[in-house]
């Protein structure tokens, strides 16, 4: 299967591109090492590209498998879920931080049990111990507490994905996201690579947000999340 784009198949080109280090599998299937996420990828629907993809599914978990087209399920698996993204891409300069926005600092490994408890509580999309490690996030602390955070994970050709946005519940409405995206775009710019983004593609509030922030929706791209 042939792809246009990377973003086309943004799977499949983070893991046998730029990300390719974090890849168990070969080329018949891959997916992400475990302690990142659960992201899976076949070249084609074939007989045996499936096969290969479903001996890559953990007796206890899943994998989810980000594709332009939806994705058959692989014999020996189930179906856990299907969704649509809206695959979203900047456009122009980045925002210039806003007066009055909060400091932002560097987050690492220090801070990866704060960070696992905000992603549990705010579901920014699969997390694992060591999902922080994608690339640089970032975070707004109060009196100690992290309340906010974003980061990157997909890297392809010159684009970089901003993920794990995620806030507090109680914290919200401060504008902490919006601070933290316009960061990490900032951040994106200044190496010389294009943000873009996954959203579901029925949460108008969060492709409102993007918008304002100069994201604009490239396509469609579908998950199917599948397990034994």
């Amino acid at each position: 299967m042939t792809a246009a784009h990377p973003l086309d198949r943004p799977v499949w080109s983070m893991l046998t591109g730029r990300q390719a280090h974090l890849a168990e599998g070969d080329g018949r299937a891959v997916r992400i090492d475990r302690g990142y996420g659960v992201f899976g990828a076949a070249p084609d629907t074939g007989a045996e590209a499936l096969a290969a993809l479903a001996a890559l599914v953990p007796d206890e978990g899943e994998v989810w498998i980000v594709e332009g087209e939806p994705w058959p399920v692989a014999p020996g698996t189930r179906e856990v879920k299907r969704a649509v993204l809206a695959q979203m891409v900047a456009e122009g300069a980045p925002p210039a931080p806003r007066a009055g926005e909060p400091a932002i600092i560097a987050l690492g490994d220090d801070d990866a049990p704060e960070m696992a408890a905000l992603a549990e509580h705010a579901k920014p999309g699969p997390w694992g111990p060591k999902t922080h490690r994608y690339g640089p996030f970032f975070g707004v602390r109060e009196n100690g507490r992290l309340l906010a955070m974003a980061g990157q994970r997909i890297l392809v050709p010159g684009m970089a994905e901003v993920s794990g946005v995620a806030t507090w519940e109680d914290c919200r409405g401060r504008g902490l996201a919006r601070a933290l995206i316009g960061h990490v775009m900032r951040e994106m710019v200044a190496r010389g690579e294009q943000p873009f983004l996954h959203s579901y593609a029925d949460n108008a509030g969060a492709i409102a947000l993007y918008e304002s922030l100069g994201f604009r929706i490239r396509r469609e791209v579908h998950v199917l999340a599948i397990a034994k």
